[in-house]
């Protein structure tokens, strides 16, 4: 959830100097705590993703990255996504991402899901991620939306936990959705 409307927007700058046992994001400048810390369920979809996304880079430019760790889209716009993949490697300096990564992948969680669906996808689309997952562990399904010529996201399509997902982004990648939610 958002602080409660303030008078100023944060930058950065002002994020790096909050302490360092808070986790927050900035999105338009406005701090949105990342408090309480995700449940068991979703930790273990984050591991999912990561193992699958991991093997299938190995050797290959492209790094896949979990939260916590800041992406600096720009000035008022930073966000740790639960996994990340950056192809790249100019984009990855030993303290941040800087700029869109190529593929963003939130976990839903009761307290993140509209911010997540809304927020985040709009900035996400703004800034350029090629392609977007939406895994809800509840209901054990991905929505996916992927960035066109225009510069927009598409609709999006939906896949269930029978299904499995070929990313856009990494077209090498097939991600067999039974294999993430168990």
């Amino acid at each position: 959830m958002p602080l409660p409307k303030l008078k100023e927007k944060f930058t950065y700058r002002d994020y790096c100097a909050w302490p360092d046992e808070e986790r927050w994001e900035l999105i338009d400048g406005f701090p949105y705590d990342m408090t309480p810390a995700p449940f068991i369920n979703h930790q273990i979809l984050v591991g999912n993703f990561l193992f699958i996304i991991s093997n299938a880079l190995k050797n290959k430019p492209c790094k896949v990255l979990p939260a916590p760790l800041d992406v600096v889209l720009s000035e008022w716009d930073v966000v740790q996504p639960d996994v990340l993949v950056v192809c790249d490697k100019k984009k990855i300096t030993e303290k941040n991402i800087q700029g869109a990564p190529d593929l963003v992948i939130e976990i839903l969680s009761p307290s993140t899901a509209k911010k997540d669906r809304w927020e985040k996808k709009n900035l996400y689309e703004k800034f350029g991620v090629r392609e977007y997952l939406l895994a809800d562990p509840d209901g054990k399904f991905v929505e996916r939306f992927c960035l066109g010529e225009d510069g927009r996201f598409d609709r999006g399509e939906a896949f269930d936990k029978a299904g499995e997902i070929t990313l856009k982004s990494l077209p090498e990648i097939v991600i067999n959705l039974n294999e993430i939610f168990g």
